[in-house]
């Protein structure tokens, strides 16, 4: 959530901080209410005054053998009509609230306005492979390997699913292993959490309520939940409504959990295989940080992110994206981006995200600042660690050769029992 006094001191300067994402905002009905907030504050603490002066004063007419009673009616009038400010107050609070709530959080003010075609590339790993031979797409290949069964997992749950099999499970699987035996050496905290989250989740995480329609939720329960669309939905509720020590922090956390989301892809070519899914897996990396620990925090997630594709030996870039590419909660992304050879471009396998204090505003997360003793908001981000579904397309297509067989990365080779290479079936 954005913080409301930023606003109130500049509301023409954050409206153009909104407008680089794309969105039109009209801060004169929010002004409006702040004004009438002050108002009922300020007449609602001279009720309470008043009654105290009143009540105070008993005693003394008491003693001068004065009308108790009217003081005790005036204080009844008071209290009423106090009674009706603090419910209208309480009902412009509301309206505060879901008046920001739908805000994005504010751009970074050096990113490039407008979406994917302002997107920068700024490093670049490998080479562009160039083949010898008429190379194949991973389709085609994992249904010769015999890793994966498009068919079947059509035929249980449809478009958009897959089943892995054989030793294409024991390769997702062997990804998963060495993501998290990376992350573990790094000194992260590995949390399995739940995949059913409750809605609360979801707004704290800036998903709802404007997306809330775009994740799977649970018909017939009530209060309502949903299926995480991925585990940073899930590590940002953490600490939600807590107060940390300044001491705890940075906390550094990453979670092994399927994402569930709603935008499977078409039946285009470029979204065939594993390319786009309704389910898929993925490691991600979190961290809660102070506001002086932020922009260091950012800059080691991206650094893990690419020494894991680094290690893998992928070819890939990585990408600042423009304001209007990053989602609705995050200030600041940069995706790291794998080169898809039958495709031709690169893809998306891991996104590193700020939400600079947006998201702990809207979950309450706090830690006490230890030289002042006072409350501040905490930073928290978040990395995908990474995201299987395009790193196993692009292991089978950048390492095949012509023979049909698929050189396994050297760092995968001791999750996979020591197999080296994977040959077509006979």
């Amino acid at each position: 959530m954005i913080d409301q006094k930023v606003i109130i001191d500049n509301p023409e300067l954050i409206a153009q901080k909104l407008a680089k994402k794309g969105c039109k905002v009209d801060f004169g009905p929010f002004l409006k209410m702040v004004e009438r907030r002050k108002e009922l504050l300020l007449t609602v603490e001279n009720a309470k005054a008043e009654r105290n002066r009143l009540s105070a004063s008993v005693p003394q007419v008491k003693k001068e053998g004065g009308d108790v009673q009217a003081i005790f009616a005036k204080v009844k009038e008071i209290a009423a009509k106090s009674a009706e400010d603090e419910k209208e107050l309480l009902s412009l609070e509301e309206e505060i609230k879901n008046f920001l709530l739908p805000l994005p959080n504010l751009p970074d003010d050096d990113l490039l306005p407008g979406g994917k075609e302002n997107n920068k590339v700024i490093h670049e790993y490998g080479k562009v492979q160039e083949f010898s031979f008429k190379p194949k797409d991973h389709v085609e290949l994992c249904e010769s390997l015999g890793l994966i069964d498009y068919v079947r997992g059509a035929k249980m749950s449809g478009h958009g699913c897959w089943v892995y099999t054989g030793l294409g499970a024991q390769l997702e699987w062997a990804l998963l292993n060495f993501f998290i035996s990376e992350h573990l050496k790094d000194g992260y905290k590995f949390i399995l959490p739940p995949h059913i989250l409750n809605e609360q989740s979801g707004y704290v995480a800036g998903q709802f309520p404007k997306f809330i329609d775009d994740v799977f939720s649970l018909e017939g329960i009530s209060p309502r939940k949903f299926i995480l669309p991925t585990a940073e939905t899930a590590l940002v509720n953490m600490h939600r409504d807590e107060i940390l020590s300044e001491d705890e922090l940075p906390l550094k956390y990453f979670a092994y959990t399927p994402c569930y989301r709603k935008e499977a892809g078409t039946y285009r070519t470029e979204e065939r295989g594993m390319i786009r899914g309704y389910q898929f897996n993925k490691v991600e990396m979190f961290q809660y940080t102070t506001q002086e620990q932020d922009q260091a925090a950012f800059e080691e997630l991206v650094t893990k992110a690419t020494s894991l594709m680094q290690k893998l030996g992928l070819t890939f870039r990585v990408s600042k994206l423009a304001a209007e590419d990053i989602s609705a909660s995050m200030a600041r992304t940069y995706d790291i981006e794998v080169y898809i050879p039958s495709m031709g471009i690169f893809k998306e396998v891991s996104s590193v995200s700020t939400a600079h204090t947006y998201q702990a505003r809207r979950g309450m997360i706090r830690y006490r600042d230890k030289e002042t003793g006072k409350t501040k908001y905490a930073c928290t981000l978040n990395g995908s660690g990474l995201a299987t579904s395009r790193v196993f397309p692009a292991i089978i297509e950048q390492f095949q050769q012509a023979d049909g067989s698929v050189i396994i990365p050297e760092v995968l080779r001791p999750f996979m029992g020591g197999l080296t290479k994977l040959e077509p079936k006979k």
